[in-house]
């Protein structure tokens, strides 16, 4: 007899979730589209929500619907090829080339850095990304204490931490809201949609939906149904705490350019938030909370990534890859925020929209009785729509070939262009199919 999955236990599942994602994009990037949104600030958070929080309420639901047992497994529907790249492509961005060695920067930006004379602070960037990814190694190493310590103790602390700038912003506002920028004019929802990509939630999703359907059915959930209704219940508590606190971090950054003026990146305006309301003692408050939910993230990632390339590379120790992660890691986060937001930025418009394709395929998966045609039809037109639309941020960009796109493509000029291609490769695919399998049987009975 299957053993009911206490409800206490989804709600620890539910804030483990909610720490998890919960890091140093989460606390950056809404606050800069806030002030950046102004009085198109609706608009905005709508599109940021739809990629920031529904997205990756829905990666956690659709790998507990896949019945799979990791990403590789999901990805594989299209081509067991296909399924190993993506997958290593997915874990390195979310991992040691992107969002853990931001956990590091940020705090390090936010938490320590303001409290230095001028200058250069390398040496003490160093030090501050040891320590930091050294915290982030001990506990690594023990994956089987990551719900107790992640769900019961750290996510409190947090929570606690951001619910006192929240309640002190929504109650003493600093201004008005203000006309919003350039890029906020117009189209602010879809904007506000390829914002929500920075956070890299809806990747990280089918990493951390592994770590939840684990935890499901380690408390005797063995059927498919209540795998899937407890990574429901799970996502949806997740989902309601990080929607709440978007739009609020959102909302007080919007009413502080009357004070503070339009300011360079979230963490700035974050650090100018806390001292505006709390003092001197704001920035010791802003620097624990920043330092907390990036090592929830840090932790999680550096644990999901490290077991993911032992099962991949079995001879490479999951010890070791702890360990070497976070040294890499360490190294990596010394670069700067800025910069490692420029770099990730092609590589997540190129793999997002892939990402978002496999989700909606995933649900859709018994309607075309998982036709692996469908699959490739889809993934295939996607990617090629993406590549370019990656490179307009690099030097590689192709004017002719972005000028063709945006000709002959519906939505490309706002960073939507693949959804027709998705489709049309779907459609296409399941055409192609059906005609195989008529030939097929019209030659068996010939």
């Amino acid at each position: 007899m299957e053993k009911k999955v206490p409800f206490s236990f989804i709600i620890v599942i539910g804030l483990m979730l909610f720490a998890l994602f919960f890091g140093a994009g989460n606390l950056i990037f809404p606050t800069l589209l806030g002030q950046s949104s102004g009085t198109n600030f609706w608009a905005a958070n709508i599109g940021f929500l739809i990629t920031g929080v529904g997205l990756p309420t829905l990666g956690v639901i659709a790998l507990g619907v896949s019945g799979k047992e990791d990403l590789q497994s999901l990805s594989s529907r299209v081509h067991p090829a296909f399924g190993v790249v993506f997958t290593t492509v997915l874990y390195l961005a979310i991992g040691p080339l992107f969002a853990i060695p931001r956990t590091g920067n940020v705090s390090f930006e936010i938490g320590v850095k303001p409290f230095l004379d001028g200058g250069s602070h390398l040496w003490v960037s160093i030090v501050f990304s040891i320590i930091f990814f050294g915290i982030t190694c001990f506990f690594s190493l023990n994956p089987a204490r990551i719900v107790d310590l992640v769900g019961k103790v750290l996510t409190p602390i947090k929570l606690t931490f951001i619910s006192i700038l929240i309640i002190a912003g929504l109650l003493y506002p600093i201004g008005a809201l203000q006309p919003p920028t350039a890029k906020y004019a117009s189209n602010a929802l879809f904007k506000g949609f390829q914002e929500g990509y920075l956070t890299m939630d809806a990747l990280a999703s089918f990493v951390f939906g592994i770590i939840v359907i684990q935890a499901i059915r380690s408390r005797g959930a063995t059927s498919r149904k209540q795998v899937i209704t407890v990574s429901i219940k799970a996502a949806c508590i997740a989902a309601i705490i990080l929607s709440v606190l978007y739009v609020s971090l959102s909302y007080i950054s919007a009413s502080s350019v009357t004070a503070f003026g339009y300011l360079e990146n979230g963490g700035q305006i974050l650090a100018r938030m806390s001292s505006y309301y709390f003092g001197t003692s704001g920035g010791i408050f802003l620097g624990l909370m920043i330092t907390i939910a990036c090592l929830t993230t840090s932790i999680g990632l550096i644990t999901s990534c490290a077991s993911y390339f032992h099962k991949l590379l079995p001879r490479l120790a999951y010890k070791k890859l702890v360990v070497g992660m976070c040294i890499f890691s360490a190294v990596i986060a010394n670069i700067g925020l800025n910069e490692l937001i420029q770099i990730s930025v092609p590589v997540l418009k190129i793999i997002y929209p892939l990402a978002i394709v496999l989700m909606i395929l995933t649900f859709c998966h018994h309607l075309f009785k998982g036709n692996r045609l469908v699959y490739q039809g889809s993934m295939l037109l996607v990617f090629l729509v993406s590549i370019p639309d990656g490179l307009r941020e690099t030097p590689l960009h192709l004017g002719w070939l972005d000028t063709f796109m945006s000709g002959y493509i519906p939505m490309y000029n706002i960073g939507m262009g693949w959804v027709l291609p998705a489709i049309i490769g779907a459609v296409g695919g399941y055409v192609i199919s059906m005609a195989r399998n008529r030939a097929g049987a019209a030659d068996q009975r010939n």
